[in-house]
């Protein structure tokens, strides 16, 4: 095998768990409609977006900062979730 199957293979792998995740928090979020939920969703759909992207590309390269700010606007949605949900209206 080449370095480029495993490769994307793993992405695969990575992009798979990211929706599943994503799915898993939207259920809550359904039942519960706590924001905090909603965020976590959108953050691990965006993040799983962003890998079937690169996928699809056809030279990745995952040290682009296009990559890189796709995954700091999820880190920032997880952030600001946990900083409202610790410090927001009670």
């Amino acid at each position: 095998m080449n370095v480029e199957m495993i490769e994307g293979f793993l992405l695969g792998v990575i992009a798979a768990s990211s929706l599943t995740a994503g799915v898993f928090f939207l259920k809550f979020w359904r039942k519960t409609r706590d924001s905090f939920f909603l965020a976590f969703a959108a953050s691990f759909l965006i993040e799983g977006l962003n890998r079937c992207g690169i996928l699809l590309l056809q030279k990745p390269n995952e040290g682009s900062p296009w990559v890189y700010l796709v995954r700091l606007l999820s880190f920032l949605l997880i952030l600001g979730a946990i900083l409202k949900k610790n410090y927001g209206e009670k």
